[in-house]
């Protein structure tokens, strides 16, 4: 948002901006449960298994870890106007979550592409680090947001 609370909009960024989130916190039934539903891998789902495998535990899938950084991305203060409208990413989960763990994304603003053909629009890419209670990162993720003007009509075809 806009330190009036209102919704951003393409020209309301700038490279460098940061955008903070709230707090999220991970347990061992969420994990089991997102797990059971969308990558049910042992280590995700029985602790023995979970023991003997290289995590030591059970952890949280990467999509859960990237399902709970959207909730955060989205009701953080980068609230765009039209919404998160991915255009692609790259990620990169450099440390397990694990139950327990308290989440928390940092934003960072690395680039804006006006578009040249649609000048209601442009490119935005975004750095999104999901960090732990410890402020370790367990997610980043780089992606590339369509964001509008203002006075772009939002039920105009993309």
């Amino acid at each position: 948002m806009n330190d009036t609370g209102e919704p951003l909009y393409l020209e309301d960024l700038h490279v460098g901006r940061r955008f903070t989130s709230g707090h999220y916190d991970i347990d061992e039934a969420q994990i089991k449960a997102f797990a059971g539903e969308f990558d049910p891998q042992p280590f995700h789902l029985n602790e023995t298994a979970a023991e003997h495998s290289l995590f030591d535990g059970i952890v949280a899938s990467g999509w859960h870890t990237a399902a709970a950084t959207m909730r955060l991305v989205v009701k953080s203060d980068l609230r765009l106007a039209n919404g998160v409208i991915g255009l692609g990413c790259e990620i990169s989960w450099p440390k397990p979550v694990r139950p327990g763990d308290t989440l928390r994304v940092e934003s960072e603003i690395l680039e804006i592409v006006p578009s040249r053909s649609k000048t209601d629009r442009g490119i935005v890419i975004v750095r999104t680090v999901t960090l732990n209670q410890n402020s370790d990162p367990v997610q980043v993720l780089t992606a590339k947001l369509l964001v509008f003007k203002r006075g772009h009509d939002p039920t105009a075809p993309l």
